[in-house]
């Protein structure tokens, strides 16, 4: 995990982003690459970084990835686990409300295995492309911190939660996505200090390709084991 705080104007490292004088009174301190302050963010309320967070501000970025989760306020591997489980969830309810609105006649159980064949392969696709479209980028970032800026970036998706409540048209489970793909690009720009265009590149090739997987999961997994399940009584029975 980043050890360094960075300031998030510049991106520079800064050895500390305030000196504490006592209970309550401390001063920020400022970058000496920028001569700006290194972490305004410290003094604002939460709902202010989510807001720039949702405008794609790389400043709220740097705050979130670099300055905020560290080592020294969270476990790496206890964090990206549970990251990884609260994606593969959103994914899941993703595949469950595009599902709602297909007329499926399949069983409880096999769409229930369908749709978790989906989100495995398809995310498992995206991990593999996602990697390789990185290889040349992660310079001084290690693979794991680039997955848990992903990972963190990925936010986007708790908005789906709005769509029953709001009774929103399923055109806006795309909408999300593309904000999705757009906030992943950010936080791989913040953290590899590359190009827009390439991180932007190498987003949408990883978003591709895990559409591609899901669709074709989607098309050969267990849509075709509904009449094949009718036939085991007729099997079993004659042997």
């Amino acid at each position: 995990m980043v050890k360094e705080k960075r300031c998030i104007e510049c991106g520079n490292k800064v050895k500390s982003l305030f000196i504490q004088y006592s209970q309550g009174n401390y001063r920020i301190m400022k970058c000496e690459n920028c001569k700006e302050v290194a972490d305004e963010y410290i003094e604002c309320e939460l709902l202010i970084i989510f807001i720039d967070l949702i405008l794609h501000k790389p400043k709220a970025y740097r705050h979130l990835l670099y300055n905020v989760v560290t080592q020294e306020t969270v476990s790496f591997q206890y964090l990206l686990w549970k990251l990884v489980l609260a994606y593969l969830l959103l994914d899941t309810y993703r595949s469950l409300l595009l599902r709602r609105t297909n007329d499926v006649s399949m069983s409880f159980v096999l769409a229930s295995l369908e749709v978790m064949v989906n989100v495995l392969s398809a995310n498992f696709a995206f991990v593999l492309s996602f990697a390789f479209a990185t290889k040349f980028m992660s310079i001084g970032t290690s693979r794991k911190e680039i997955l848990l800026g992903i990972l963190i970036s990925s936010y986007v998706k708790i908005f789906l939660f709005a769509l029953p409540v709001w009774e929103l048209p399923v055109s806006v489970i795309f909408i999300v996505d593309m904000l999705v793909l757009t906030s992943n690009t950010v936080a791989l720009k913040v953290m590899t200090e590359s190009t827009m265009i390439r991180c932007l590149a190498s987003c949408f090739i990883a978003h591709s390709v895990r559409f591609f997987a899901d669709q074709i999961s989607g098309s050969r997994s267990f849509k075709h084991l509904g009449p094949m399940m009718h036939l085991l009584p007729w099997l079993f029975g004659n042997s």
